[in-house]
This record gives C-alpha cells, sequence and structure tokens, in this order.
C-alpha cells in the first residue's frame, strides 16, 4: 500500500450532519466520502455522539453508497465516539464491534437519576440519550426552537451540575469547581449548540484523535498530511494532536462565527459557507484537488 496523500479527521454534527435535521442531507458528502475512502484517504470521524448514532446516520448511508467496496479495496475508517470513551472499526461488511472504556463511564445511578428528571421537568424541550455508553448526554428535541431550547438548557445544566455536586462526584461547570472527597474533579458539564454532555474530564476530541491515529497506523502507513474539520472551538484539539505529533495539519472551521482561535497551524473557512454546506465544500475540493 502506497503512502496515502492526505487524512481526514472529521467531526460529524456540523460538517457532516444537518445540526437542524441530525441527519446527512447534502448528498454529495457521502458521495465524497466514498470517492475519499476509495482514494486512499483514512477518515475518522471524531464525535461526541453515541456509536448508535454513527452506525445509523452516517455509516449505514455510506454502506449503501458504495463504502464496502470502498474498503475492501484498501480503504480505512475509523470511528471514535462520545469523544473517545467508544469506538468502532469499519469494515467491508460495515461497523465492527462496539468498544467502551469502563473507566471514564458516569455512575449508572447518576444516569438514572438525570433520566428522571428529563422526563419530570424537561420532556417537551429535550430528551435523554439512551444510546451513550459512558457519558451522559441529553439532546434538543427538532420541533423545539433554538432560543426556547438554549433557555431550558441552562435551567438543566445548573440541574445536573448539583446532581454531581450532591452525589460527592466532583465537577466543573464553565468556571465553577466542586472537588470530590478525594479532592479531585473527574467529570464536568459541556454544553453544545443542540445539547449537554456530562463527561468525563479525560474525554477530548485530542483524546478521540489520538486513538483514531493509534488505529490507523497499525493498519498501514499514515500520510504526513492531515485535515481536521469541526463546528466547535474543542474541535480544534484534533488539530493540536497532530500538530503536536508532527504532522502538517490545517483546521477547518466550518461554525467561524463562534470566533476563530489563534493556532499555530492553519485554520480554514469555506467562504461564507457554514455547517454541512461548508463540509460538502471542503470534501469536493479534495476530491478535484487529489484527482478522484
Amino acid at each position: 500500500m502506497t503512502t496515502p496523500a492526505l487524512g481526514l479527521l472529521l467531526d460529524i454534527d456540523g460538517p457532516i450532519a444537518s445540526p437542524l435535521t441530525r441527519s446527512v442531507v447534502v448528498p454529495s458528502i457521502l458521495t465524497d466520502l466514498v470517492t475519499l475512502t476509495a482514494g486512499g484517504v483514512p477518515i475518522a470521524f471524531i464525535t461526541g455522539r453515541s456509536a448508535d448514532f454513527v452506525k445509523e446516520q452516517v455509516i449505514a448511508p455510506l454502506m449503501a453508497g458504495g463504502l464496502g467496496e470502498a474498503l475492501e479495496n484498501g480503504g480505512r475508517m475509523f470511528v471514535v465516539a462520545e469523544k473517545g470513551a467508544v469506538w468502532f472499526t469499519v469494515g467491508p461488511e460495515g461497523a465492527g464491534e462496539t468498544q467502551v472504556d469502563e473507566t471514564v463511564a458516569l455512575p449508572a445511578e447518576f444516569a438514572a437519576g438525570i433520566r428522571a428528571v428529563v422526563r419530570e421537568k424537561f420532556s417537551e424541550l429535550m430528551f435523554f440519550d439512551e444510546t451513550k455508553l459512558a457519558m451522559v448526554s441529553v439532546e434538543q428535541l427538532t420541533t423545539v426552537d433554538a432560543e426556547t431550547y438554549q433557555s431550558a438548557q441552562l435551567r438543566y445544566n445548573e440541574v445536573a451540575f448539583d446532581a454531581l455536586v450532591e452525589r460527592g462526584l466532583g465537577a466543573r461547570y464553565g468556571d465553577r469547581e466542586v472537588r470530590n472527597a478525594a479532592g479531585h474533579i473527574p467529570f464536568r458539564i459541556d454544553p453544545t449548540i443542540i445539547s449537554t454532555d456530562v463527561e468525563s474530564v479525560t474525554l477530548d476530541k485530542d483524546r478521540g484523535a489520538e486513538r483514531a491515529l493509534s488505529h490507523f497506523i497499525d493498519e498501514g502507513d499514515l500520510p504526513s498530511l492531515w485535515r481536521t474539520v469541526g463546528d466547535s472551538r474543542s474541535d480544534y484539539k484534533m488539530a493540536d494532536y497532530l500538530h503536536s505529533a508532527g504532522y502538517d495539519v490545517a483546521h477547518v472551521d466550518v461554525r467561524p462565527s463562534d470566533g476563530v482561535l489563534e493556532k499555530p497551524y492553519p485554520v480554514i473557512v469555506e467562504g461564507d459557507l457554514i455547517h454541512d454546506e461548508a463540509g460538502a465544500a471542503f470534501l469536493r475540493y479534495w476530491v478535484d484537488k487529489l484527482g478522484l
């Protein structure tokens, strides 16, 4: 196998899946991902989403679009879910068995408590994500507008933080920190534009990037040139990891309105395009540039 010309680490919500529909709606995204895979580009999805979500909303339509054949002929694809806590391989037959790092999972009793709170107080605005295996997450209902959700989200975040503190688990939310009996802060509240994750402080996109590259290096040569793509400030951490490891990397920010970060590597925006339209433009650029 020749050394690939390019490697990709991709967030899902935003650059690949629409934040409105929570699904892939731009057809060229699927086509170009298959084309790039067939062209030898190793692709990893690094997401806070659950493994089940990625399998249903991303891998299944990719398989229907010819991904299996691309992988059978030497392509490489890998998925890191829940920001590094969960992962699975993708092969010619589709998604492999889901692996979970149980050491970073929230206690089941805490998850049960949050599930009950959402059902009793927030069910008209958000839902408890039953597919998460390590995090505890809630997500905006697609029938609720952003402004209404964000107001409720602030209230929910306080409830979740208090629930961690009351159980002595140790927690961080924004600038606030409460340590557990051992003096540690194992968990944090991490809001996004459509959800809130309660997660281990050890989880983030750099950890996901490290896991993905460890997988790819076991399968063959790695490219020296990488691109990372995301819609949040934490997505830059994928590029941070690659840069620190000595790779030639640039990050593509598909939601620059949140503020483009200053980094020691290039940061790219796709003109006035945002979210999955920007993601689609980025993928098509590389299909053309690589002559695929």
